[in-house]
């Protein structure tokens, strides 16, 4: 093999350790985030994107093996640093339709509730509403990946992302997390925001945040892109999410996080 083989290949090795590791969730909720940024050549370029569910890319932006990730908000408490990087994040003004407490009985009667594994926002959030809102003492169990057919009798569910949205056709009692804050504190709810452990260079930020613009301002493009037979995305990207991360979402943000390590 030649040298300048090996120098390309050195060359290369360079670049890919110098792509900035980037977390995004693996959910319906974040297409029009991701819309732009994986059709953008320039940004796609300087990044490597994973995908997972969101406490998993929380945890690892927490063990330093990402730079930035879109994280359910609860996270940056384990964080000994962190930067907010984008305008834009996974939040609702009301209900946001897919993070949601799920029962065969109203809440009155409710004696436990299994906690979906894949979230640690949602489930902080439960607790939050739980404790200062709904004034009860429920029996919480963390749940693994089958717990959703044990949602029958007495006993609920908080679930989240696409296997809440069709749950909404199964389930008699639908609480949805982000309108019951809303009426608890008369402000928006952020699940999610892009979250980084490090200051990362403003040129990469400010692209960032351009290409998360792109879906977000192009609802139908997005759309030609996504199926889905079990819920209204055109009402879900519209009326259900919010995107933009507002002042009025950072009050709420902070607010969550006050009460979060009150519990």
């Amino acid at each position: 093999m030649s040298v300048d083989y090996f120098i390309s290949l050195q060359a290369n090795l360079i670049k890919q350790l110098k792509k900035i590791k980037v977390g995004a969730v693996s959910y319906l909720n974040t297409k029009p985030l991701l819309y732009g940024i994986e059709r953008s050549k320039e940004l796609m370029e300087e990044v490597e994107l994973i995908k997972d569910y969101p406490s998993k890319i929380a945890k690892q932006l927490i063990d330093d093996e990402i730079d930035v990730g879109l994280i359910p908000v609860a996270a940056v408490l384990q964080l000994k640093e962190y930067f907010i990087v984008s305008d834009y994040c996974i939040g609702a003004n009301g209900d946001v339709a897919s993070v949601c407490l799920f029962s065969e009985v109203e809440l009155n009667r409710v004696d436990k509730i299994l906690l979906d594994y894949q979230s640690k926002t949602s489930v902080a959030l439960c607790k939050v509403l739980l404790k200062n809102y709904w004034k009860k003492d429920i029996v919480l169990e963390e749940e693994t990946p089958d717990f959703i057919n044990q949602i029958k009798g007495t006993t609920a569910a908080v679930l989240i992302g696409d296997r809440a949205l069709k749950q909404r056709q199964h389930s008699k009692y639908i609480y949805d997390l982000a309108g019951e804050w809303k009426t608890f504190t008369g402000l928006p709810f952020v699940f999610a925001a892009w979250i980084s452990n490090k200051e990362l260079p403003a040129n990469f930020t400010e692209l960032f945040n351009q290409k998360n613009a792109v879906g977000v301002n192009a609802i139908d493009e997005v759309l030609k892109n996504v199926r889905c037979d079990f819920y209204d995305l055109k009402t879900y990207y519209t009326k259900n999410i919010s995107y933009r991360l507002t002042d009025d979402k950072r009050k709420g943000m902070q607010l969550f996080l006050q009460l979060l390590q009150q519990l």
